[in-house]
């Protein structure tokens, strides 16, 4: 049953980018109030944070908003934070920091795990890119289905790491 569950999501994930990529999504854009957004996405990840005892921080003003596809922006930042928890350390922390300006609205969102290697890190947003500390779960697809879908709304992803010190990714929805 597993199995076929893990195929399924496979299948999907694979659907989303190949319509990505043709450009036949239908984006329907509306003003998304970013502490809303983050409690949504966190409360669909309890069961994995209660498991490895992970703590999530979360910082900023509760009015920040940004422009884009409620749920396709919920698929993407949920693949990061997934990645982070994943990644990060029992009884670790995730810290999401979000704040704007007047060119764009920025998620930060910094896990205290593993870190990615140099030579990986410049990879991580490619499709099917595995990191050598990957999962053997892992297919790379939840990185680059995130920006895929960030940069289809405006926005733009980095991601900056060190060894044994943890990861950061970084969101800007551009205004």
């Amino acid at each position: 049953m597993r199995q076929i569950e893990w195929i399924n999501w496979l299948v999907i994930s694979m659907l989303k980018l190949s319509k990505l990529d043709a450009d036949v999504v239908d984006f329907y854009f509306e003003e998304i109030n970013v502490s809303c957004f983050i409690a949504d996405i966190i409360k669909n990840l309890e069961i994995p944070i209660e498991i490895r005892n992970q703590n999530i921080i979360i910082e900023g003003d509760k009015e920040i908003v940004f422009d884009g596809d409620y749920k396709w922006q919920q698929e993407a930042i949920t693949n990061i934070i997934k990645n982070c928890i994943e990644h990060n350390k029992d009884g670790g922390n995730i810290f999401i920091k979000y704040e704007e300006n007047s060119l764009f609205t920025k998620i930060t969102v910094r896990d205290e795990g593993e870190g990615i290697s140099r030579e990986d890190l410049r990879h991580i947003f490619e499709r099917f890119y595995k990191c050598k500390n990957s999962s053997e779960n892992g297919v790379g697809i939840g990185l680059a289905l995130a920006k895929s879908i960030i940069e289809k709304n405006n926005g733009m992803i980095m991601c900056t790491s060190e060894i044994g010190k943890g990861t950061e990714f970084v969101i800007k929805y551009m205004k």
